[in-house]
């Protein structure tokens, strides 16, 4: 008996079939093309010699490096080592300059702003977002609103320094008290009611009324006997329609309840003199600078 009469032959294209069938539709058994096969052992084959020659096996805390010895992070770092090579003598200049005079120097103006946008960038719009427009309990960066004062002296050292972080010495510091076991709850809707009052938003009358005496007593020591905040001490205005964390009724009543404790890192020692005097530039301009 010969193989093709072991064989199912398709009766239509004379091709044996691979035996299986699909309501009565046979499969043939063709080959594939010559030069498909030829391409698939050849890509199996540059697989290999790319395994051997690249760093591609996973080990358990490193990858095989390849025999070639490539590293895209050592191509990276040698990217970054040309540029702060090309970079070098403007940068010691933004190092030692004084920011204040910065935009009688135009080729330094530019050269702070762009790379003080890159700073900002990799480092601080994770939290107060690329635009630098700030989220709940991130400040906007836009704005003329600021804690701690936005001339560049002020924007420099909250950079350098972070705040109510416990790695630098020099943070800014400020702590607001928690009054959930010092006020009864009616005595928090007072004071909310006030604050609402003295930011011009809607309010209860009577309870804006008699929460004004708790607010003298226990809060115009930090925000002033007008509301208005004090940038020494780091404690907002709570007369204007900017609010960190919200000033409907249910964010102040948190605020009141159980106060606010935002931190930030402090920069100095992550970054160089030039990348801090670029980022305060940066941040200086974006609208909000004084």
């Amino acid at each position: 008996m010969s193989s093709n009469d072991q064989k199912d032959i398709d009766e239509v294209t004379g091709t044996d079939t691979t035996g299986h069938a699909w309501d009565g539709i046979k499969e043939l058994n063709s080959p594939l093309p010559r030069w498909w096969l030829w391409t698939f052992y050849i890509t199996i084959v540059w697989g290999i010699a790319y395994t051997i020659a690249y760093p591609a096996w996973p080990l358990i805390s490193s990858a095989t490096s390849g025999v070639l010895g490539y590293s895209t992070r050592a191509e990276v770092a040698s990217e970054i080592a040309r540029f702060e090579d090309a970079n070098a003598e403007i940068a010691a200049e933004l190092a030692a300059a004084d920011l204040s005079t910065l935009s009688e120097n135009e080729t330094l103006a530019r050269f702070a702003t762009s790379a003080g946008g890159a700073v900002f960038r990799n480092n601080c719009s994770q939290c107060h977002g690329s635009g630098a427009a700030g989220a709940v309990g991130y400040p906007n960066l836009l704005d003329d609103d600021w804690l701690w004062g936005g001339d560049f002296d002020n924007i420099e050292y909250t950079i350098r320094h972070g705040i109510r972080n416990e790695e630098d010495w020099d943070a800014r510091w400020s702590e607001m008290t928690a009054y959930d076991d010092i006020f009864s709850n009616q005595e928090i809707d007072q004071v909310v009611q006030y604050v609402r009052l003295i930011s011009g938003q809607p309010h209860d009358e009577a309870l804006a009324a008699a929460g004004e005496g708790l607010f003298i007593d226990n809060c115009t020591a930090c925000h002033g006997d007008d509301g208005a905040g004090n940038r020494d001490l780091g404690a907002p205005n709570l007369t204007d329609a900017i609010w960190l964390y919200g000033g409907d009724v249910e964010s102040l009543e948190e605020t009141v309840r159980y106060a606010r404790f935002g931190v930030m890192p402090p920069w100095g020692e992550r970054l160089t003199e030039a990348e801090i005097k670029a980022v305060t530039a940066y941040v200086h301009q974006l609208g909000g600078g004084e």
